[in-house]
C-alpha cells in the first residue's frame, strides 16, 4: 500500500510543480518534497521540473545532489546517490531488469540490484545506468554511455557502450 501511495505522491509533486521554473529555490523545494518519501535525503537536493522518480522508498540521496531535466529514475532495486553528485539531463537510472520467460521478456520476473553513484561523481547527459552499477567517487561517466557494472577506480573517466575505464582524472 505504501508503494502505491508513493507513486501517487510522486505524480502529484510532478503535476503540481511542473510549470514552475527551474530556479534553485524551487528545485530545492521539489527535492524536499521527493525526500519525504525516500529512505534518506540530505540537504540541498535539487530536482528539475520534468524529472520522473519512482519507487522513492528504495532511494537514498546525500547532500548537494542535482538531477537534470528529463531524467528518469526507477529505484526498485535500490539506489544510493552520495554527496555532491551531478546528474545531467536525459539520464536513465533503472535498478531492475526483465528475465526471459516463455519466449518473451514481457512476462519474465524482475531482477533487481542496487545502483551506487559515489561521492562527487558526475553522470553526463544521455547516459543509462542499469542494475548493479557503481560509479566510483569523483568519477565522470561520459555522455551517451551505458554503465552496466561496478567499477572501483576513483577519479576516473568512464565512457562507451558498455562503459569502460578511459583514463585517470
Amino acid at each position: 500500500m505504501k508503494h502505491k501511495l508513493l507513486l501517487l505522491y510522486t505524480w502529484l509533486i510532478r503535476s503540481l510543480l511542473f510549470f514552475l521554473p527551474d530556479m534553485p529555490i524551487l528545485m530545492r523545494f521539489r527535492g524536499f518534497l521527493y525526500g519525504l518519501g525516500m529512505k534518506k535525503c540530505g540537504k540541498d537536493f535539487q530536482v528539475t521540473h520534468d524529472v520522473h522518480m519512482k519507487v522513492l522508498e528504495e532511494i537514498t540521496v546525500g547532500n548537494h545532489v542535482f538531477i537534470g531535466n528529463a531524467t528518469v529514475i526507477l529505484g526498485g532495486g535500490g539506489l544510493d546517490i552520495e554527496d555532491c553528485v551531478l546528474i545531467a539531463p536525459h539520464v536513465v537510472i533503472v535498478s531492475g531488469n526483465h528475465t526471459f520467460l516463455d519466449g518473451s521478456y514481457r512476462f519474465g520476473s524482475s531482477q533487481l540490484k542496487k545502483i551506487t553513484i559515489q561521492k562527487g561523481a558526475w553522470v553526463a547527459a544521455n547516459c543509462t545506468l542499469t542494475q548493479g552499477s557503481i560509479l566510483p567517487e569523483g568519477s565522470v561517466l561520459g555522455a551517451n554511455s551505458l554503465l552496466n557494472k561496478g567499477y572501483e577506480q576513483r577519479r576516473s573517466l568512464y565512457g562507451g557502450v558498455p562503459a569502460k575505464w578511459i583514463k585517470q582524472l
